[in-house]
């Protein structure tokens, strides 16, 4: 059976490695077809889609939002087949980015902080941004964290020092992201919905106001599932119509992920991948 990663992060977000390197691994382990999908950013696609026709990978260009919906948020909704070119997509892009950057180097002078009055040497915010291909994430700041010596691991990073010094994200409305998504050309998915709330009587309420606000897919396969979540999930999907998808939420600095594996059980077929493109080509025969 053909494999896909649908769910994966390069350096232009909160990942560590490049495009092109996450693309030759997805070769290396035999998947049919890749998105890499960065959080409010698609700086990285071009690269990967180029490097996937070199070495035979489909990578289907894709986005990874941050929304709100009502009480909740950091909800995140993947974009699939969008037109990444489209500039007021990259516009919007844009403030996002910027209100990324300006949280990271809080983030940091909250740590920095910290380091201090512990006697310790504050980090360089020129270190964390040679981590970064594009905006600052936590993630970059946990690697430099770890490689001064101030945490064991990413782990032990988020634990002592990035949890506690956090600062809140800036979000996008879910029904705006959903409709931004399809303008653009695309299939909206939410990613790893067992991340919203662990209560399932209000997990299905979600994803049934996302369905009406136009939603086309879950992301039933994931890291953060066992089988019975993934069974589950797969129920919702047939209840409200949706699509079905899967993905590692591979970043690169992950002890237990794989890419194309997640922690070892993940296998998403090559046929989900297949009718997310179907649906996006349908939307635009229609748009002719």
């Amino acid at each position: 059976m053909k494999l896909i990663d649908l769910h994966v992060h390069s350096y232009h977000s909160d990942g560590v490695l490049a495009p092109a390197v996450l693309v030759a691994m997805a070769a290396e382990r035999g998947l049919a077809s890749l998105a890499i999908a960065d959080h409010d950013a698609v700086d990285g696609i071009d690269e990967a889609v180029a490097e996937g026709v070199r070495l035979g990978v489909d990578v289907i260009p894709a986005v990874e939002l941050s929304v709100e919906l009502g009480r909740f948020s950091d909800l995140h909704i993947l974009g699939y087949c969008i037109d990444h070119h489209d500039p007021a997509f990259r516009d919007k892009l844009a403030g996002f980015r910027s209100a990324r950057d300006n949280r990271g180097k809080a983030i940091l002078e909250k740590i920095n902080r910290r380091l201090l009055h512990s006697r310790k040497a504050p980090l360089s915010y020129d270190e964390v941004l040679s981590m970064a291909g594009g905006a600052v994430g936590r993630p970059h700041i946990g690697r430099v964290l770890v490689d001064n010596g101030y945490a064991r691991d990413m782990e032990d990073a988020f634990r002592r020092y990035l949890i506690p010094c956090n600062v809140p994200k800036r979000y996008m409305p879910a029904g705006e992201a959903i409709a931004e998504i399809r303008r653009i050309g695309g299939v909206s998915v939410l990613a790893h919905p067992p991340t919203i709330t662990d209560d399932r009587r209000r997990l299905r309420q979600v994803v049934e106001q996302l369905a009406q606000l136009g939603l086309d897919g879950l992301e039933v396969f994931n890291n953060l599932c066992f089988k019975d979540d993934m069974l589950y999930l797969e129920r919702l999907a047939e209840e409200f119509g949706l699509l079905m998808t899967g993905g590692s939420d591979f970043h690169g600095f992950e002890d237990d992920v794989e890419l194309g594996r997640g922690r070892g059980g993940l296998a998403v077929a090559h046929s989900l991948a297949e009718k997310v493109k179907e649906l996006a080509a349908q939307r635009k025969h229609s748009h002719a």
